[in-house]
């Protein structure tokens, strides 16, 4: 109960950050929308706390990658495909290693609601 509890404050507070950063006009705010991800995904798959934290850690760095590359590759079309497909593959391993077999089903099922945040 204690959990459930922390974790829906740790909702309410990055519901309330990500309004405050959304607000501000930066909706390139790679933070703001790990959290969304993050929070989108933990009421799909219904994430424990723990699961929430390092999924929106690994949204970030996925988003700061995916960022990076677009830079470096913004010339070649073609290699920046493979690179956020090669991103994407690595997302979803190290996913599969933070969340439970019917979570990844429910992300799964939801991917494309998700990934379309990520490719923003």
């Amino acid at each position: 109960m204690k959990n459930l509890f922390t974790f829906l404050v740790l909702l309410a507070v990055a519901g309330t950050s990500h309004v405050v950063e959304a607000g501000s006009g930066d909706q390139n705010n790679p933070n703001a929308r790990a959290t969304q991800m993050a929070r989108q995904l933990a009421q799909k798959a219904q994430l424990s706390e723990g699961q929430y934290v390092k999924v929106r850690q690994l949204n970030l760095r996925l988003l700061n990658n995916m960022q990076d590359a677009k830079t470096r590759l913004a010339s070649d079309p073609a290699a920046l495909d493979q690179q956020i497909a090669e991103l994407q593959a690595h997302y979803e391993w190290d996913l599969t290693a933070i969340i439970g077999p019917r979570q990844m089903l429910a992300y799964n099922q939801n991917k494309a609601s998700f990934m379309a945040m990520s490719s923003r």
